[in-house]
């Protein structure tokens, strides 16, 4: 497929009330944008997409196989969160369509409502806040204690986890972290050998791991069980790695003192839809609607730096940060026209190419080629006068998914 650029026929869909800076950024390189502030469906998202060559999604719109063998005129997608886990990654990749998330804009907001958890649970602020509405005056110092020299068990060391360590310990906390990789400690922290080692031994845990097969209710029984008594759990990562019904129980016992939850196995599509879980009406648990990132600094920073990655995919075709795609840092474009080229990654593509560029006497000025285990990624720089035909002929090749033009 091959699309001459002019920002005039980019069209680009926002959805799920993603913060306006993003669509101002596009808006002023040219690009038609509208923005939605619901979530589709796969079957609307399908039909929707028709009209669109780029889709920016948060967490509920899922871009799955489906949608994107529907879509092959898809240019490219963003996440506008840290997570990547709403797209079928896999099938991004041999669809050809690069996928930019925004891996940090949010790691400040989550490691201060871990912290304001910490502090919550172990002055029962909620409780004691809502019986005060109630008219009940609960004032008595049992069952509340400092975080000060408590210890904090981080599961998960990874841009998150690091900041709620470096803010732990700036309140007087013991840091201690496990992560299946090897990590290097910030400030005094200390790595610990097993999960079990961790629970042994923490006052609070706080989780901030990815959704993968190994995740999914890591924290189940057992390793309930293996938490100190009387201490909290928080997870502000993904609702799949607890096993709420195993959470309910450890509280319910007495087990641990409370529990702090952002995210839930099943969670409502909208906020005009009825939340439930198992944990409702349970003493000194916090229950918030998945709101770890959602501070207006931090959604704005994510609109900034997603706009911005699809902003230069689009006019220059780097495809730096993409998570599914061969990486190329692209500069200007000077004097010439670039051609962009998306292929399977077997032997011969690049010499059948440049084969082509020979025999039609085409005059290069730059070309590079970035590869992973199922495609190329190729961006060649020619004079004005051959792009066009030499961007057919690759366009025609039978290797080629995706071939365009910009300039």
């Amino acid at each position: 497929m091959k699309t001459t650029f002019d920002p005039q026929n980019i069209k680009v869909l926002l959805l799920e009330n993603i913060h306006t800076v993003a669509r101002e950024r596009l808006l002023s390189e040219g690009f038609q944008v509208e923005l939605l502030d619901r979530a589709l469906a796969e079957e609307e998202l399908i039909e929707t997409l028709k009209s669109y060559s780029v889709l920016g999604i948060r967490s509920k719109t899922k871009l799955t196989e489906k949608v994107l063998k529907a879509s092959p005129h898809l240019r490219a997608a963003g996440c506008f969160s840290v997570g990547i886990n709403q797209v079928d990654i896999i099938e991004a990749n041999q669809t050809a369509v690069p996928v930019f998330n925004a891996p940090y804009s949010n790691t400040r907001s989550v490691a201060e409502l871990v912290i304001a958890e910490c502090i919550s649970l172990s002055r029962q602020l909620v409780e004691r806040s809502m019986k005060a509405h109630r008219g009940e005056w609960s004032k008595s110092a049992v069952g509340s204690n400092e975080v000060r020299n408590k210890t904090i068990g981080i599961v998960g060391y990874g841009h998150i986890g690091t900041q709620v360590s470096v803010l732990a310990e700036a309140m007087g906390m013991r840091v201690l972290y496990y992560d299946v990789i090897k990590k290097l400690p910030l400030g005094n922290a200390e790595s610990v050998d097993s999960l079990a080692d961790l629970m042994n031994v923490s006052d609070f845990i706080t989780l901030h791991v990815p959704e993968t097969p190994e995740t999914k209710n890591m924290i189940r029984s057992e390793q309930l069980k293996q938490m100190k008594k009387g201490s909290y759990l928080i997870n502000a990562s993904r609702g799949t790695v607890v096993d709420i019904g195993a959470l309910k129980a450890a509280l319910q016992e007495g087990h641990l003192a409370g529990a702090a939850i952002d995210v839930f196995p099943v969670e409502p599509k909208s906020n005009a839809d009825q939340f439930q879980s198992e944990l409702q009406n349970i003493g000194n648990v916090i229950l918030t609607p998945h709101i770890g990132g959602s501070t207006e600094e931090a959604q704005e920073a994510i609109g900034m730096e997603v706009a911005e990655s699809l902003t230069r995919f689009l006019k220059l075709g780097t495809t730096t940060g993409a998570v599914n795609f061969p990486q190329l840092e692209l500069g200007t474009i000077n004097d010439s026209i670039r051609i962009l080229n998306v292929h399977k990654n077997i032997p011969g593509v690049l010499s059948e190419i440049n084969s082509m560029v020979s025999s039609g006497g085409v005059n290069i000025k730059a070309q590079q080629l970035s590869t992973d285990p199922e495609i190329g990624y190729l961006a060649i720089d020619v004079e004005s006068g051959d792009a066009g035909e030499l961007a057919d002929s690759i366009a025609s090749l039978k290797t080629s998914l995706k071939t365009w033009v910009v300039s």
